[in-house]
């Protein structure tokens, strides 16, 4: 598996200024540090047209920490961008001299390539992302259209939550902004009927405002959806106090109606089929830009499900030969084929705990995990799999089950105990698996295995292969080969 050595990007932003430190596979790898700090430096500039001389100290004290850090690390690699604040401020480049007197070489993102890295980002989270990506910012919001792999049409706009005006004036001249910039752009049209992906921490904000609101079961932000009439609403519910703000951190409570405005007026003026929100922006679209064709062409879910899997497989990699072994069974769809081989890579996640906790640790995984390229279904059908293959049905949260169409969580616990039988006949070896086989015609789902070693086709195999005849409406029966 294609791996990396830790890598680190330092984005300094108009809001925040945040370290993340990135480690394990190429394609989509795990942030294993994430720190930022609200530093503020696009406060102000409007009126000024300088960085603050408060905000630099401040950023420039989370820089210092941050390089030591790094030292401790023994991170090597290290990029360090700077974004519309800096790139804006008369002072901008007196402050860079300070980062790079620190020891941290500091390169000033061009308004063009913030929009392009934040198109990527979604791009590297999203295979087959196909609409329009806002990355809102505190010093500016970029649009970037974005179809087959590549970002296309694309602009930066001073519109970030510390730019605009807060009330009525504020709101009437950020439309007539990015009203203005859409026409230049030729966006408007283009992103009509096409999903509008969220970036940037005050719309993941919203999203958290919107998952309290409606009492959703799952936390995470990334590829959390949203209708475009949802704007609306969480315009008028942030335009006043209220339990919202329990939601969000204190640090974005005041960018948070600002934000709910310029979405309200991007869905009018776009008119998108969905909301997506994106975790994934300036920082993976830096990291993706770096990789080669065929890197980018990887699954970003299967290869973090291989390389969690890959971890604690108790004898070696097994994942891919399971998916192997059960594929016979199944007919599905590349969307639903997918979630199956991931659920097969991480099949194995949690023999070191109790067997008793098990089917949570494989459930926790699959709700939980640090995944990009799957959604909230995706997520549930991928534990429910884990479930059945750990010999628990049932899922944590009742409400689980409406994210998910009932026949496609039925489809995963049949992988589930597909699952669970191959591991049980192979004891998580692999070379078992390369012996056996299942198949099935319109009565029978028939066990193969070689007849001299018929005896790995014991009882507790048997039993699991009467089960998963059962939810094929099926009659099992094993079979000697010569």
């Amino acid at each position: 598996m294609a791996q990396r050595q830790p890598v680190a990007i330092i984005d300094i932003g108009s809001n925040s200024v945040r370290l993340v430190v990135y480690a394990g596979r190429q394609r989509a790898p795990s942030p294993i540090f994430n720190e930022k700090v609200m530093a503020g430096l696009g406060a102000g500039l409007g009126e000024t047209g300088e960085l603050d001389a408060k905000s630099q100290r401040r950023a420039l004290m989370a820089l210092q920490r941050y390089r030591l850090l790094l030292k401790h690390m023994r991170v090597r690699h290290v990029q360090v961008v700077a974004t519309a604040a800096v790139r804006d401020a008369r002072n901008g480049l007196e402050f860079v001299r300070e980062v790079e007197r620190i020891g941290l070489p500091c390169e000033i993102v061009s308004a063009d390539a913030e929009a392009r890295y934040s198109g990527l980002g979604v791009v590297s989270a999203f295979p087959g992302a196909d609409g329009i990506v806002g990355d809102l910012g505190g010093g500016s919001l970029e649009l970037v259209e974005v179809a087959h792999g590549e970002t296309q049409r694309r602009i930066s706009l001073p519109l970030g939550v510390l730019r605009i005006e807060p009330g009525k004036s504020g709101a009437k001249a950020a439309l007539l902004v990015l009203r203005e910039g859409l026409k230049e752009s030729g966006l408007a049209k283009a992103g009509r009927g096409r999903p509008f992906y969220m970036v940037g921490g005050s719309w993941r904000a919203l999203a958290q405002i919107d998952m309290a609101d409606t009492d959703f079961p799952l936390p995470a932000t990334h590829h959390y959806r949203m209708k475009p009439r949802r704007a609306g609403d969480l315009r008028r519910l942030t335009e006043k106090d209220g339990d919202w703000e329990k939601a969000v951190s204190a640090a974005r409570k005041a960018g948070v109606p600002v934000a709910a405005m310029v979405l309200k007026h991007i869905t009018e003026e776009l008119e998108p089929s969905d909301l997506i929100v994106s975790a994934s922006g300036l920082r993976e679209g830096i990291l993706y830009s770096a990789l080669r064709p065929a890197m980018r062409r990887k699954d970003p879910l299967v290869e973090a499900a291989r390389d969690a899997g890959g971890g604690e497989h108790r004898f070696g990699q097994h994942g891919d030969l399971l998916h192997e072994w059960i594929a016979p069974l199944f007919e599905d769809k590349p969307s639903m084929g997918r979630l199956r081989l991931a659920a097969c890579l991480l099949a194995d996640v949690a023999w070191q705990a109790a067997p008793m906790f098990r089917a949570e640790r494989g459930v926790e995984m699959a709700l939980h995990g640090d995944w990009t390229g799957v959604d909230a279904s995706g997520r549930v059908i991928m534990a429910q799999a884990l479930s059945s293959n750990f010999g628990r049905e049932d899922l944590p949260d009742a409400r689980l089950r409406d994210l998910v169409k009932p026949a496609n969580l039925q489809r995963a616990h049949c992988w589930g105990l597909a699952m669970r039988l191959g591991q049980r006949l192979s004891g998580g070896v692999g070379s078992v698996l390369e012996r056996t086989s299942l198949s099935a015609d319109r009565r029978t789902l028939r066990l193969n295995v070689p007849r001299a070693e018929g005896a790995l086709a014991g009882d507790a195999v048997r039993r699991r292969l009467d089960r998963l005849a059962q939810a094929f409406n099926l009659e099992a029966d094993v079979a000697a080969d010569l």
